[in-house]
């Protein structure tokens, strides 16, 4: 199968810029390469040893032989010292897990076609394979006595649905065939190396299993559950407790809205969970933090005061853990489950953490997490008081190379809502001087960008920040960590009050004399790919653009995409309700204006942000004469997540760039 098929008007001149644009980055300032970059490895998935002297975590890595993203377990002491990679299989181990005495730790490996549980000692040595059989594991617990571990799985293929296709072949029911996931139990054997025999806990097409969680106790799994995978249908996640012996269930929260993430009180007697609170428009209102009791009854909710989307953490005898962004940072909280209140733990804008994990005696932590302008490291530190030190030096990567600084402004945009960005410049950055400016903006739209560096995907700001540009990343409305007033500026106005963000962003650096207005680029991906395909249609400003998997229609959208519920949150209305609203918010519409050349670039299996949407941006700016390119990566859905594949994407738009805003290759 081809990597990628291309359209394009010019195709050896193109084929040219690309070796050209790869040649003239060896002159650069010593950077790394796009390839470089997708090799570099980060740290992730952190889990502190119940004596707090050792943590796992994983590790990525690019497989190039296999085209794979894959990642490896490793293990570092409390004490210090060179981390010990635990794991070596080429295809990668993933969510390791220490059994509850320490003895052990678990992880999740494919080794044998299917993914199922291993057991290592943090000594090292052979792995053991605990789990086995046709019930793949996705997520698994531990139970708090280490005697059973529960897992979730969609489990074999049913005998229906293999009879159907020896029949008929393959072919889908729309909104009819689902596949179910449901909890299983597997006891630890008696000896070591031996397999567990796992058994199902729930199962039929009643609801279909996601986060879980056992009771301090062991007897219990509190779960949450929507109907079916369904997207479209989250609003009906509910809370269920199960009882593991006897398999007795019972549904404890049934609102309307997507209820989640449910956690035990350590007393077993409460269960704490995140939920829309019956919230219509749950996709950009605060969610709440809430609590019922393990037998049912009424509801508590814990953090109406607290303006952002609270996520849960943990329920210690300390409180309840959450953490929260609070506009680039990310802060962990700790909260009163009595008395509603709650107070700031760690983080803040000179440091971002991740979620950490607690020791049994909690007084020790570990999380992922960055200090400002710094790489993710792995990092232990005492609860209180809140002293990191890093366990790895993932930054020694990058020891070698002269990269961008960022730093974080803000401006007004036309409606006087105040915007904060990331900007970005090169290492030896001139004030006074004017610079060429690529705007590069993020999905959600409730993501958001922080000053915090991470090797390069999709765009190569650093290869880019190389060659002279200064690099401006928006949280335009609708960026979660501004709070929910904040996220529903764009309500009725997607594009229009994003585009005015962006836009005003970079009137606001040419005033200050930092950019060269003739040399303005702009790009990104998903709800940063329709903002780009809006920016195409709607504004001359730029001399060039790049469209990821960015919405060109949202009538074309709503029928195609598997998350209806978010265009008629959104949009406040279907197209058949409210057409005018369709029209006005699509790029679409603006077509016949459209004078910017644009590169495009889609998943072709992508179902979030459907393929129709980038074709027909493509023939809409053909028609108008515009220098266009699509490419379409065969079998890729909304993300590019293959090395190779990566590296095209990021070749691609650099040689894009190159040739409109530098002038090079042409």
């Amino acid at each position: 199968m081809a990597r990628f098929a291309l359209r394009f008007s010019r195709p050896a001149a193109f084929a040219f810029l690309v070796i050209g644009a790869l040649a003239q980055a060896a002159d650069l300032p010593k950077v790394p390469s796009i390839e470089q970059s997708l090799n570099f490895s980060a740290p992730g998935s952190v889990r502190i040893s119940p004596d707090g002297q050792m943590v796992v975590y994983t590790a990525g890595f690019a497989n190039w032989e296999d085209n794979e993203f894959r990642t490896q377990v490793w293990l570092a002491k409390a004490a210090g010292g060179a981390p010990l990679q635990l794991t070596q299989n080429a295809k990668g181990a993933s969510a390791p897990q220490w059994s509850p005495d320490g003895k052990w730790i678990s992880f999740v490996a494919n080794r044998d076609g299917k993914k199922h549980i291993w057991l290592i000692a943090p000594q090292g040595g052979e792995a053991w394979q605990l789990t086995s059989g046709e019930a793949e594991v996705q997520a698994y617990e531990w139970s708090p006595d280490g005697k059973k571990i529960a897992f979730t799985s969609s489990g074999a293929e049913s005998k229906t649905l293999k009879d159907r296709k020896e029949k008929y072949g393959e072919y889908e029911v729309v909104g009819g065939d689902y596949t179910y996931t449901h909890l299983y139990v597997a006891e630890l054997p008696a000896e070591v190396g031996g397999k567990a025999k796992a058994e199902a806990l729930t199962s039929g097409d009643g609801f279909t299993v996601n986060e879980f969680s056992w009771s301090p106790d062991s007897t219990r799994i509190a779960f949450s559950a929507p109907k079916d995978v369904d997207l479209s249908h989250g609003d009906t996640a509910d809370i269920y407790v199960l009882n593991v012996k006897d398999k007795g269930l019972k549904k404890l929260v049934d609102a309307p809205g997507p209820d989640s993430n449910p956690h035990w009180s350590p007393d077993g007697k409460w269960i704490a969970y995140e939920t829309a609170n019956g919230e219509p428009f749950y996709y950009f209102k605060n969610s709440r933090l809430a609590a019922v009791s393990a037998e049912g009854g009424p509801i508590r909710l814990l953090t109406s005061n607290f303006d952002e989307e609270p996520s849960l953490i943990d329920w210690t005898d300390d409180g309840i853990w959450f953490s929260g962004l609070q506009k680039t940072a990310v802060t962990v909280f700790l909260l009163d489950p009595k008395q509603g209140t709650y107070r700031a733990a760690f983080g803040d804008a000179r440091f971002l953490p991740g979620t950490p994990s607690f020791s049994k005696d909690r007084r020790w932590m570990a999380f992922t997490g960055s200090a400002l302008d710094d790489f993710t490291e792995v990092y232990l530190s005492p609860v209180a008081p809140f002293e990191p030190k890093a366990l790895t030096s993932y930054r020694d990567q990058y020891k070698e190379f002269r990269l961008a600084t960022s730093e974080v402004i803000s401006w007004k945009s036309k409606d006087d809502t105040v915007i904060e960005g990331v900007l970005i410049k090169p290492a030896d950055f001139q004030a006074g001087k004017q610079y060429p400016l690529l705007v590069v903006i993020h999905g959600g739209p409730t993501g958001v960008d922080r000053p915090y560096r991470a090797a390069d995907r999709y765009y190569p700001v650093e290869q880019f920040a190389a060659k002279g540009a200064i690099i401006l990343r928006p949280n335009y409305r609708g960026s979660a960590g501004y709070g929910e007033e904040f996220r529903s500026l764009n309500v009725r106005n997607l594009g229009v009050g994003d585009a005015w963000d962006v836009l005003s962003g970079v009137d606001s650096l040419v005033a200050q004399g930092m950019v060269d207005p003739e040399r303005v680029g702009c790009m990104g991906w998903s709800q940063g790919g329709y903002i780009s395909a809006f920016l195409t249609t709607g504004s001359d400003r730029f001399k060039a653009i790049s469209v990821g998997a960015g919405i060109s229609d949202w009538m074309t959208y709503y029928v195609n995409t598997d998350i209806h519920p978010f265009t008629r949150q959104y949009l406040k209305a279907t197209p058949w309700e409210d057409p005018e609203i369709y029209r006005k918010t699509s790029p679409i519409t603006n077509i016949k204006q459209a004078r910017t050349p644009t590169l495009i670039q889609h998943g072709g299996n992508d179902q979030r942000v459907p393929l129709p949407n980038a074709y027909e941006l493509y023939q809409g700016l053909k028609d108008q004469g515009v220098e266009a390119r699509l490419v379409v990566y065969k079998g890729f859905g909304h993300g590019i997540n293959k090395p190779k594949q990566q590296r095209h994407v990021m070749e691609d738009n650099l040689a894009w760039f190159t040739k409109w805003i530098w002038g090079e290759g042409q």
